[in-house]
């Protein structure tokens, strides 16, 4: 896994749009506050010592907490998400968040030592982008972008840009190849990402 990679996903475990709601814009403050938690926790769990099995369940605790899994887990879905059921949806949306911290936690241990700093936080139509840059050791340092939004009734990131890559578009191509090798049967793609697909 190269490092964009690797970022893409272990940050998003810390840790789309869902409907709107009537609110007041999104406070650039919140939103770089929420990113700052995000990568606190992170440090603090890699640099915890802890075994990989132990630290996937805190990863996907700060994955549930920070980001809008249910929109995220829905846009990767694509499609087919329009023709599940409320069950199906709320069954893969908990399978993804499993799927992302086993995927993505068993590569922490490459990022102990390094650290992400947030630089600036601005507004970009009806969300907030928090631009920040990532430093791991023996590499060159690169862009990470948070988009958050509070479209959920929340404060949460909904994509991360590493050097302009899209998690939620990465992660959309390779869950609808996941489905397509299931030709489009939902239950079984939710059976096979909690068993480790």
């Amino acid at each position: 896994m190269t490092r964009r990679g690797f970022l893409l996903g272990g940050v998003a475990l810390a840790a789309l749009m869902a409907l709107p709601r009537a609110s007041q814009a999104l406070d650039t403050g919140a939103a770089r506050a929420l990113v700052d938690s995000v990568v606190a926790e992170i440090n603090r769990v890699i640099n915890s010592g802890r075994s990989e099995s132990a630290m996937y369940g805190e990863f996907r605790q700060i994955f549930t907490r920070y980001a809008d899994v249910p929109t995220i887990a829905r846009s990767t879905l694509g499609p087919e998400a329009r023709q599940a059921s409320p069950q199906q949806l709320a069954a893969f949306t908990e399978a993804f968040s499993i799927y992302m911290a086993r995927k993505y936690g068993a590569r922490f241990r490459e990022f102990i030592g390094g650290e992400i700093v947030v630089r600036n936080a601005q507004p970009v139509n009806n969300f907030v982008e928090v631009q920040g840059q990532a430093v791991l050791r023996g590499q060159a340092p690169f862009a990470v972008t948070f988009l958050v939004s509070d479209r959920s009734g929340s404060v949460k990131f909904f994509d991360l840009l590493i050097e302009g890559i899209s998690l939620l578009k990465t992660e959309r191509t390779e869950i609808g190849a996941m489905l397509d090798k299931r030709r489009g049967n939902i239950d079984q793609l939710t059976q096979d990402l909690r068993g480790g697909a």
